[in-house]
């Protein structure tokens, strides 16, 4: 076990953003089929790995994103050298699905036979949906950024690279944008018996269960995208033995989902980024705590199972004071641009339980560099044996948070020093929950 975790901290603390997946996804491989693992026993030796990636630093005459108005956020094409497949350290084979399964859902459609858009051409790439779809948006940056390990001019950081022969493969990627099919096609219409997403998920059942490469070790080296807790309802039951990409454990049973073999990845975020350079110190935000979001529980089949009454919660002893936002709010109206400017002015912000342990809001506080304070007692965290998030967070029981007047006591007590030191650990590590297209390296953390 000792072992494992210091194999575990050593290979992730050298990635970012989506490049860190892919390595965790290798860990966990290796430690769940033993000596017969895929993936080649001197990973344990590595500890950098990124000798591939381009610093954009080192060309000043390439634009960071090219893209302005007309691709998706945070893409990014540049015309150097493309990833080293020799220099990789996870190849990873992709299942061509039909274009149903992926972009074919954001209405893409290629020429006769063509399973995969052009990620070379940024024109071709369908755009993801906005508001509060894209915090569930994991499967296309993974999928884009593996596309572009094996496009022409496209650099990327070098940790994973597509394969097309299966023999050669450390993992098995499975390209079904599940969040998607359950955000946009999970109602039956018409006269249909079922939901596109459903007959989706038993289409992928019946794919997986008949590939030689699912049945030599029961799926355990598959990776499958399962990152909205409703997404994936009825096929997780067959395929759970998986590594899937989740947001949480919140609505998984302990045999299908656990932190031993899956992975937790961060939401998107949906406010605006906050830049290092720019971001408000102590004394520019105003607001001393502020949350904006649902004040309803719902349980997995979307019925209200609790209210959170502003009465019962942290900012009721205080909403007459001017220093405390708590109030209801969606991600439409110009919710999130609301958002966006309040947590900027704001020295904390509330991430209280969502209908799962964890929300999108955490995410959003911490690229808006407002202290995050979390209410979740069982919450887990993305890349939590690399970050302390002590260091930039508050945790909160919500017992205490509860008692009337302990938060507000409590970050009131906080001090501008320790805030500030907080800020600023805030600004380093933003940029490690950024997904974008291709991935690229960052500052590594220390």
């Amino acid at each position: 076990m000792t072992e494992k975790r210091v194999f575990s901290s050593r290979l992730l603390s050298c990635l970012i953003a989506i490049s860190m997946f892919f390595l965790i996804l290798s860990c966990s491989l290796i430690f769940r089929i033993g000596d017969g693992s895929l993936v080649p026993r001197s990973i344990y030796k590595l500890i950098v790995v990124d000798s591939g990636s381009i610093d954009p630093k080192s060309h000043p005459s390439i634009p960071l994103n090219p893209c302005k108005e007309s691709c998706s956020e945070s893409m990014a094409i540049k015309p150097i050298a493309s990833c080293d497949p020799n220099q990789a350290l996870l190849k990873v084979f992709m299942y061509d699905l039909p274009p149903e399964f992926h972009f074919g859902l954001l209405g893409w459609s290629g020429a006769p036979n063509q399973i995969w858009p052009d990620v070379g051409n940024l024109s071709e790439i369908p755009r993801y949906p906005g508001g509060l779809n894209l915090q569930h948006s994991t499967e296309y940056w993974l999928t884009l950024d593996l596309l572009s390990s094996v496009t022409p001019n496209v650099a990327r950081s070098c940790t994973a690279f597509l394969v097309h022969n299966s023999s050669q493969a450390d993992i098995f990627f499975v390209p079904f944008f599940s969040s998607l099919s359950y955000n946009r096609h999970s109602k039956v219409q018409g006269m249909e018996k079922s939901s596109t997403s459903d007959i989706l998920q038993d289409k992928l059942v019946e794919y997986l269960m008949g590939r030689e490469e699912w049945k030599r070790f029961g799926g355990k080296d598959h990776l499958i995208m399962a990152h909205h807790p409703n997404s994936m309802l009825t096929a997780r039951w067959k395929l759970g033995s998986a590594m899937l990409v989740l947001a949480d454990f919140g609505r998984y049973s302990n045999e299908i989902a656990n932190i031993e073999k899956d992975v937790v990845a961060p939401y998107k975020h949906i406010v605006r980024t906050i830049d290092a350079e720019k971001s408000p110190p102590f004394e520019e935000r105003p607001t001393l705590v502020y949350f904006q979001g649902a004040i309803y529980r719902k349980d997995a089949q979307g019925k209200t199972s609790k209210k959170w009454k502003i009465e019962e919660h942290p900012g009721s002893s205080a909403r007459m004071k001017k220093d405390v936002h708590f109030t209801f709010g969606s991600a439409t109206g110009g919710g999130i641009r609301k958002a966006s400017t309040g947590m900027a002015a704001s020295k904390f912000c509330l991430n209280i339980a969502g209908d799962t342990p964890s929300s999108n809001r955490l995410f959003d506080a911490i690229v808006s560099h407002c202290v995050p304070v979390i209410i979740s007692d069982e919450i887990e965290l993305p890349y939590e044996d690399v970050l302390d998030y002590s260091k930039f967070s508050i945790f909160v029981r919500s017992s205490d948070a509860c008692k009337k007047g302990y938060l507000l006591n409590l970050l009131r007590g906080i001090e501008r020093e320790k805030w500030t030191e907080m800020w600023e650990k805030l600004k380093q590590i933003a940029p490690h929950f950024e997904y974008q297209y291709p991935s690229r390296p960052g500052v590594l953390w220390t």
